[in-house]
Order: structure tokens, then sequence, then C-alpha cells
């Protein structure tokens, strides 16, 4: 766990090395790693946010201490990655559907792959907003990768589940890649850019640790 914080906490420097070594083979590498946080409904800590921002950071280039450049096609990365984010939750829909909530019994060590809970909160979600959370939950972590496996469980019909899918994964890239081509070079968040990644996690999880405070004072009440 200590090594994947520190991953996203020094995204910059991990992201240029892996562009220099991997080259093209970097667009798979960041389609696989989409593809997974939104897929398998057992990688809800993912947070894709930042890899996004990053993505779109390098897409408008990088020059290290040493002069070398590494850059990312942005229209690859836009395409590629929404391409990644609607399959995933397209695997996870067909997950749901067909395994349900047999996944509350996988266990790996003796602990369960998925909590029970954050199947409850999402269908908390989508009683409040209905069809929309497939839209909704993809800007609320946990609840984004449950929220297909939920509409699955729930046998919600495919043709709604796409269409809202769609809309959802092709606005949550652009949104974040854009926001990280437009102004992640600027020399206030290249300077700080660890403190800005923490910013981007920490702002993508204030809803649930709004939740859970709203939670514990019903309790309480």
């Amino acid at each position: 766990m200590n090594s994947i914080l520190d991953f996203f906490l020094h995204l910059d420097s991990h992201l240029f090395t892996m562009i220099i070594d991997y080259g093209v083979w970097i667009y798979a590498i960041l389609f696989a790693f989409i593809f997974i946080e939104t897929g398998l409904v057992v990688m809800p800590f993912l947070p894709g946010d930042s890899l996004l921002f990053a993505a779109g950071t390098f897409c408008a280039g990088v020059v290290n201490d040493a002069g070398q450049t590494a850059e990312l096609n942005l229209y690859i990365v836009l395409i590629s990655l929404a391409v990644a984010a609607i399959l995933g939750d397209s695997l996870n829909y067909y997950l749901g559907k067909t395994v349900g909530l047999k996944v509350l019994a996988w266990k790996v060590f003796g602990r369960t792959l998925v909590s029970e809970k954050h199947i409850d909160k999402t269908r908390s979600f989508y009683a409040k907003h209905g069809p929309k959370t497939i839209i909704l939950a993809r800007y609320v972590p946990v609840v984004r990768t449950f929220a297909p496996f939920v509409a699955g469980i729930g046998e919600m019909h495919f043709g709604k589940f796409i269409r809202y899918n769609v809309i959802g994964r092709i606005s949550w890239v652009l949104l974040l890649v854009l926001v990280g081509y437009f102004f992640g070079n600027l020399d206030f968040v290249k300077n700080n850019f660890e403190l800005v990644i923490l910013g981007i996690v920490i702002l993508s999880i204030t809803p649930m640790i709004i939740e859970f405070i709203k939670s514990k004072t019903r309790k309480k009440e």
C-alpha cells in the first residue's frame, strides 16, 4: 500500500521515467490501469483521478532537469482512456449481472474482497439519484467502482446502462485530462506537484468523508 501511495504522490517522476523507458507502450499501461480501476469491483481504492490529471500534464510536455522531454499525445490519451473506462464499467456491469452478491463471499487470506457496506452505500446512492448514478458516481471514489456492479445486480437494461456509462466516462476523462493539460505545467503546479496530487485525492474522497460524518451523526441522534 505504501508503494502505491508513493507512486501516486510522485506521479510526475514515475510517469516521466515510464514514458522514457516504455515509449508507445505507456498508452497500453495507462489503458490497463484505468480498465482495472473501473472494471474490477475488488479495486475501489485506485485513484484514477490523479492519474488522468498527470497524463494530461504530460500531454503538454514535461522537461526534466537534464533537458529530457517526456510527452504524450493528447488525442490518443483522451480516446484510449475513455474507451478503457467504458469497457471497464461494462465488465463491471457484466460481473454484477452474472456473479452478483456471490462476490461478498469471496475471501483472500481470510479477508473479504468486497465489503457489503460499499454495496449498501451504492444502493443508497441509486435510491437517491436513480440511473443518473452511473454518471454522478464517476466523481465519487469507491461508489464509482460499485455503481456498474450494482446496476448489473439490479438488472438495469444494458441499453440504458451503456448510454449513461458513455456520457459519464467520457466527461470524466475529458475533464481531468484537459485540466492537467491546461494547468499542469504552470510553475506553481510543477513546483508543488505532490501537493496538487494530494489535493486531488483529498478532493475526490471528500464526499466519502462527509457521508461518513453524516452517518455517524445520524447514529448518535
